[in-house]
């Protein structure tokens, strides 16, 4: 039976293949275990990944705080975790001020983050990880930077279209992530919407970059966007959300599985219980919209988002 790996695990074993201490091995190896498909075509490699997460431990315990987690690190939390970058006195601390309850130092003079700061966002009904990070720039960047940046699922570039080296700076950040062998940023934000001007510049980088990025116009200081900020973060996640019923009950709609999309009703069934994805005959699928009430899927059926699911078992 063949493993059929997720892109979560996938994107699990390359920040193991990347990790530089005992901390960053044990979250990635359980990032592994726990996004691993469990089904017999598996078994040999969750028998692995326990063995190696068994050493990895026993090895941490063995050095002790020698080996703790760089001061750097960031455990990877919510539904995904967003990497916000950007040049100095880009308003990315006041961005997360304003969308979560973390609290990183805002001032005017740059360079002002030295260590990266997560903060958990609420869209609707699904959490999402900001980590506000130290500024790039060609006078200076934190040698760490790359470690911060590669286990996020997504980056956001936060820009102020107000300053005029403002294309500078992105293609210095855009050239540095190539020098990396990073990922480029799935948003452009442009922040300081209040300010004069802001708006027209913005529109022409829009222009400029078309659809190489997904695009948001924000004001951290006055609170405007925040909101698209929010949904253009969810998408570009390409995350979905479902829900479980029970036969004959009503679905609790408050707290979603989270999943990312192409996901199937068996990886669906797997998210909600072990014993649903093993035994899973057929599965039920209701929308809010009532435009499906109770049609029977398969296993291989995609999850849109906001899909409710009635599991069936053999």
């Amino acid at each position: 039976m063949p493993a059929n790996l997720t892109a979560d695990y996938l994107a699990a074993e390359q920040a193991y293949q990347h990790a530089q201490t005992h901390q960053e091995k044990i979250a990635a190896l359980e990032q592994m275990l726990a996004t691993l498909p469990k089904h017999k075509g598996t078994e040999k490699i969750q028998a692995d990944l326990r063995r190696r997460l068994s050493q990895a431990r026993k090895e941490s315990q063995k050095k002790g705080a020698a080996h703790a987690p760089p001061p750097y690190f960031v455990k990877r939390e919510g539904a995904g975790q967003v990497v916000l970058i950007g040049p100095p006195n880009s308003g990315k601390s006041q961005l997360v001020r304003q969308l979560t309850r973390a609290r990183p130092e805002v001032a005017d003079y740059p360079f002002t983050t030295r260590l990266p700061t997560p903060g958990m966002m609420l869209f609707e009904n699904v959490q999402i990880q900001l980590v506000d990070t130290p500024p790039m720039s060609v006078e200076f960047m934190e040698p760490w930077m790359p470690q911060v940046i590669r286990p996020a699922h997504i980056g956001a570039l936060i820009v102020d279209p107000t300053d005029p080296d403002v294309l500078g700076e992105i293609e210095f950040i855009l050239e540095t992530l190539e020098g990396w062998q990073l990922s480029p940023p799935k948003l452009l934000v442009g922040n300081k919407r209040d300010r004069p001007g802001a708006d027209e510049n913005f529109a022409a980088l829009q222009a400029l970059y078309g659809d190489r990025f997904r695009h948001v116009g924000v004001s951290a200081a006055t609170g405007a966007g925040l909101e698209g900020f929010a949904g253009e973060t969810f998408r570009a996640l390409d995350l979905v959300r479902f829900y479980s019923k029970a036969p004959g009950k009503k679905p609790d709609l408050e707290v979603p599985y989270v999943l990312r999309r192409g996901a199937t009703i068996a990886d669906a069934a797997a998210h909600v219980h072990r014993d649903f994805a093993e035994h899973l005959k057929y599965a039920r699928l209701f929308r809010k919209s009532h435009a499906h009430d109770g049609l029977m899927v398969e296993r291989t059926h995609a999850v849109e988002d906001e899909d409710v699911l009635e599991f069936h078992t053999a």
